[in-house]
This record gives C-alpha cells, structure tokens and sequence, in this order.
C-alpha cells in the first residue's frame, strides 16, 4: 500500500478527494451500484420512477448504477428502502457480528478483576 500523505492546508475540507481510491473499494462500489440496476430493473421501476422515489436527479440515479464513487450514502440508503432491502444496510457492520472488533476487544480485556478495597470508616454497615 502506499502511505497517505498529509493535505496541505490549501485543500481545506477536500481531504478525500485527494486520496486515491483503493482499487478493492472501487469493486465493490462498482458491483454495488450494478446489483442496485439489477434490483431495480427485476422490481420494473424506471431509472425516473427510482430518481423520484428518492428524491434524486437521473444523471444520480444512472452515477449510482455505475458505481460513482461521488454518490452521497443516503441516496444508496433511499434506494434499498424503496427495495425493501433497508434492513440490510442496518445489519452491514452489526457490532454483536464484528469478530476483529470483538476479538480486538476481548484481547484488551484485564487477566484478573480485583475487588476495590473500602476506605470508609469501619463500623458503617
């Protein structure tokens, strides 16, 4: 991989688009954007029905089943609803299913727990 370098301050906000894209994450936004054309072509919804449904232009809609990257989530995430497929977006990254982050977790976890010692006043119940 090759190291990230640091913006300039000239580039302000635009940190991202200066950054190459990895060529994995260009796949599967590509393959994304091809399985929604399929989803919506297998419902029979036009590509203007699907721009209307979720409040989007058609150059967006046809950006999306390219797989532009520049496409903004919740355009994604109105598109899977009018699918009904909403659901799996919630589920993408479920924490209780994130075994690197579980095990990550677990490793950080103290070999022995001991019980805090009191330092009030004896006599106190």
């Amino acid at each position: 991989m090759e190291p990230l370098n640091e913006p300039d301050s000239s580039q302000g906000s635009r940190k991202t688009e200066s950054l190459p894209v990895p060529l994995p994450v260009a796949r599967a936004i590509a393959k994304l954007g091809s399985d929604l054309a399929l989803a919506r072509r297998r419902r029979h919804i036009s590509q203007e029905s699907l721009a209307a449904r979720i409040g989007a232009s058609l150059s967006t809609v046809k950006r999306m089943e390219k797989g532009d990257i520049r496409i903004p989530l919740h355009f994604i995430a109105r598109a899977l609803h009018v699918f009904g497929e909403l659901e799996r977006l919630m589920t993408l990254i479920d924490t209780a299913k994130d075994d690197i982050g579980l095990t990550l977790a677990d490793e950080r976890l103290p070999r022995r727990v001991r019980r805090k010692t009191r330092n009030t006043p004896s006599g106190a119940l």
